[in-house]
This record gives C-alpha cells, structure tokens and sequence, in this order.
C-alpha cells in the first residue's frame, strides 16, 4: 500500500506561513494600492512558466489569530497542512469573533486568518475540510470552500471530483503539499455498505460510465510494481452506506490528474468496471477564488441553493 500517513509539515513552511501573513500586512500600510487585493500570478513576468508560480500583489489586510498553535496534538497532525480559504457569510466583528471561537475549538487547526471585506477565512492546519465545514456552519453562516493549497502556490495546487448521482454521492479533493506528496480527501454516500476499491482511472471519458475511463493510472508504467500509482486502495462504507477518507499519496502529482477519472468499485475487486466515476477537474488554490457573483445567472454564492452544492456538503 503506497498511502502513508505522516506529517510532512515542517517548521520551515510554517515559518513561510506566517512570513507571508506579516509580510502582506506590512506592505498594505506602504503600498498605494487598495488593501483588499487577491493574490494574482504577474502577468508581465519575463519568468518562463514553471510548476511554482509567483504573485504580483500580497493578500489583503488580516485579522489574524496566533493562539491555535498551543493547542494539544492530535491524529490530525500526522497529516501536512495546508491552507484552506473559505467564503463565510460574514457582516460585522461580532461574527468574526464567532467564527474564530468556533475554530479555536478544532484540533488540528493551528492559525486562523480573517479578511471581513471579501468575507474570507484562511485556515491553516491538517484538519479535514468537512470537520472544518461543519464547523463554520455550526456558527449558523453559511459557508463555502473556495480554495487550498501552500502558500508558495504551484501552478495547479488543487484538484476536485465530484460524483453527482443519481445514486452515489460525493467529492474527492487532492491538494499539493510538495512535489512528492499529495493530500487526499474523500466523502460519499449511497454506497452499500462494506469495502469499495476505488482508483485514479487514465481516462476522463463517461460516456460508459466507469468502463470508458480506462486502466487505472500508472505513470510509471513500471508492471512490476505491486499497485499502479492511482490505486487508492479502499474505502470503508458503513451500515448508512457513507464513506470518509483522509490520507497521503507518494509521487502524485495534481497536475497530471487533470481530465482523468476517479472511480468506484462494488467491491474490493477491480477486475470488474466500476460502478461510479467523475472526471477530475482544476480546483481553486489560495487567494484564487473570491468571486461572490455568478456571471452565468447573476446569482450570488449566499443565494445559491444547497441542492446546487451537493458536492460541497462533504
């Protein structure tokens, strides 16, 4: 099994961390320009494009909390961190402080930053995104995941697939943590209870559904290795027929997953073709997504129905 569960969080990127949020509030003050700017790639840049790219402007001004990182360890920390923005419906300081609070509760979570003009919170930490989910809406705001990543943000940090039904259920994140790891998060539902193998398939294609995804990714197309690389191993249903997992993988990378398939088996056998699949997409990383309008119908992220966010209840 090539998953492994290990911290690869070092000092040296925390340390990048919080030099990034102190550096972007020293040069709000210093800088002419509007405090409240996304972070953007430089357009101008004689740079060749690389994996890791660089930005023209620091984030915005942050309310930033330092007081996570005393809090005990737990299993959370034997995954990397990561950052992890999200959009909360937020109005005055009365629900920043609740917001932050409420986050100061979660193990895992080591800091918290809050930006109430674009009602947007960075999360720093190794905690899963749907304890953090269920978290922020526990504070009764609605709240929405609009990225992930590190804060020296590749190319394509992140990566989403989500599984729309009509009987399973579910998402699948992949973020970059480095060049050599990746972070794995997966929920679904309507699955029959017991073990499901479940893989990174070569092909996005469903036009057969799972059987015109194609073998199950090997890059390395080394046949004596003991598992091709998007082997995933198993998910674990229980009697509801829900399935959650968190874990690592070795040697993958987000980028070469874009427009492949994730797949579900009916069992540990994967001799037979799947039962479910959704095509891997690029997903927002940090400072990428501040959007609150739809250009498509004008709707807003807060006027959205659930139902169009099915996915993102996971």
């Amino acid at each position: 099994m090539a998953f492994v569960l290990r911290s690869v969080a070092t000092t040296a990127v925390t340390a990048a961390i919080a030099t990034l949020a102190f550096s972007s509030s020293s040069h709000s003050q210093q800088s002419p320009n509007p405090p409240n700017t996304a972070l953007s790639s430089n357009p101008k840049s004689n740079i060749p494009l690389r994996l890791v790219k660089t930005f023209a402007t620091s984030p915005s001004p942050l309310i930033m909390d330092h007081n996570l990182s005393s809090q005990s360890q737990t299993d959370h920390d034997v995954l990397p961190e990561l950052l992890t923005e999200y959009m909360v419906d937020m109005k005055c300081d009365g629900c920043v402080n609740a917001v932050k609070d409420k986050l100061q509760t979660i193990n895992g979570i080591k800091n918290v930053e809050v930006d109430l003009s674009n009602q947007v919170v960075r999360i720093l930490g190794s905690t899963p995104v749907k304890t953090m989910t269920e978290a922020l809406e526990q504070t009764g705001r609605k709240a929405r995941l609009i990225g992930q990543g590190v804060p020296e943000d590749f190319l394509i940090s992140a990566a989403v697939s989500e599984f729309k039904g009509p009987e399973i259920f579910g998402v699948v994140r992949l973020a970059q943590v480095n060049m050599e790891l990746a972070r794995i998060e997966a929920n679904f539902s309507g699955l029959s209870p017991g073990k499901h193998s479940w893989s990174i398939n070569e092909f996005g294609d469903l036009t057969r559904g799972a059987a015109s995804t194609g073998k199950v990714f090997n890059p390395l197309n080394e046949e004596k290795t003991k598992e091709p690389l998007g082997d995933l191993g198993t998910l674990d249903a229980n009697e509801k027929g829900e399935a959650f997992y968190t874990g690592v993988k070795e040697k993958l990378r987000v980028a070469d997953l874009i427009g492949r398939a994730i797949v579900v088996y009916a069992t540990e056998d994967k001799s037979e073709h799947g039962i479910a699949a959704a095509v891997v997409a690029r997903s927002a990383g940090v400072g990428e997504n501040y959007k609150k309008l739809c250009t498509c119908d004008g709707t807003t992220i807060w006027e959205a129905s659930d139902k169009g966010f099915v996915a993102s209840k996971f």
